[in-house]
Order: structure tokens, then sequence, then C-alpha cells
């Protein structure tokens, strides 16, 4: 299995010094990038021009949840950027979704992913918030309604994966956050798994946080993960 493209390190910090330290660390063993809102609001959108200018993909992580107007916007702002992927909310619906697919045609490398339940969530904070059924029911059904609306794939945990694969078929991307090692603390993440079965499961990319940033030798440690999975 070749991971290379399939590992997704997010750049999860809270100022561009850590990010470029990091980058700069991790060299040509990682060429796959995520930038969240905690960075894009700190370093601003250069942050994510100069990554896509040193050969990195981008994965642009805004989760946007607007008026199908602004989405659009928001997307083509992205696409102009240079990312390869982004994200918007499957739970604002199909209007939302179809217009960011809409903006995105003009930008042949950009996909469009729906965000379905955070790997935070679980049962009942979706209760909290109307939603009788499960995380799991609840991925499935956005992920339906993401792929009616023409979305290139989806946001799920690495839990849901399986259940995913067998409702998107083979083609749709599927990327998982709540990647964590064996034994390793999940922190936020309510339904985490590992990158192993991820993988195994059928996603298209695993989203790798801390497990590789805080690693006093990030390079170092985003190899021993693809061994991992390889081996």
């Amino acid at each position: 299995m070749d991971t290379t493209g399939s590992i997704i390190v997010a750049l999860d910090c809270d100022h561009r010094a850590r990010a470029e330290e990091v980058v700069a660390r991790l060299g040509d063993d990682c060429g796959f990038y995520k930038v969240g809102l905690e960075l894009l609001t700190a370093a601003g959108p250069d942050v994510v021009t100069r990554l896509v200018a040193g050969g990195k993909e981008v994965f642009l992580d805004l989760k946007l949840f607007e008026i199908p107007h602004s989405v659009a916007g928001a997307v083509r702002a992205a696409g102009a950027l240079g990312v390869s992927l982004v994200t918007v909310h499957a739970m604002g619906g199909r209007e939302i979704m179809a217009a960011a697919v809409e903006a995105a045609r003009d930008f042949p490398r950009l996909r469009v992913l729906a965000l379905t339940v955070v790997t935070s969530m679980t049962d009942r904070d979706l209760a909290d918030i109307g939603v009788g059924a499960s995380t799991g029911t609840q991925v499935l059904r956005l992920a339906r309604l993401a792929a009616d609306a023409g979305c290139h794939g989806v946001i799920a945990s690495p839990q849901d994966v399986a259940g995913l694969r067998s409702v998107l078929g083979g083609d749709a991307l599927v990327v998982t956050p709540g990647v964590v090692l064996p034994g390793e603390d999940p922190a936020d993440h309510a339904r985490p798994g590992t990158p192993g079965a991820a993988l195994a499961a059928g996603a298209s990319h695993i989203v790798v946080g801390r497990s590789v940033t805080a690693a006093g030798d990030p390079a170092a440690a985003l190899r021993s993960i693809r061994r991992g999975l390889t081996g």
C-alpha cells in the first residue's frame, strides 16, 4: 500500500512560526497539510499560498456553514489559493453543498468534502440539538445527502468509515480526523480510531496531528506511522 499521499498532517498551530517550523522539519516526508481555522485566523491566507508554492497539497478545513452565496464565494477564494480540499457542513443542507460544488468547478484540482458529524460529538450531543438519531445513523444520512449534492467525499470519524464505504462506494473520498496511535490520549475525539484501522476500513486519507507535530522528531514520527501502515 502506498500511503505517501494518504496521510495529511494537521497544522493545528496558533502562529505562523510554529507551522513553518513543523513544515521545515518534515521536509519531503510530508506532501499534504491541513490548515484549519486557528492557523488561518492567526496567519492569514498567505500560509496557504506558501505551502502550495512549496509543492504541498493543502486541505483547507473551513467547515463552511452559511447561506449558499457566501459558501460559494468562500469556495472560490479557496480555489484561487490553490488548495486541494475544502470542507462544508453537511448539516447546512443540500443547497449549501450544491453551491460549494458548483463554485469548485472552475478549479479542477479542488474537491469539496462534506463534514458529517464532528469527531467530538456523541449521541447525547446530537440529542442536545434536537437530532434523535445516533451518530452512526446521522453520518450515513448526511453522507447520502452530500453525495446527492455532488460532493466529492466526506469527513467522518474512523469508526464510521466501513459504513460509509457501503453507502458511497469505492470512488468517494473519505477523510478521517480523530486518528490516534494505539495507547495515545484521544483528547477531544469521542469517536477515535488508529491509522491502520481507518485505512483498512476504507479511508482514502487519514489526518494526524499531535502524534507528529508534538513529537521530538516529527519526520521520524511520520515515517513510523507510515511503516506501521505498510508493515
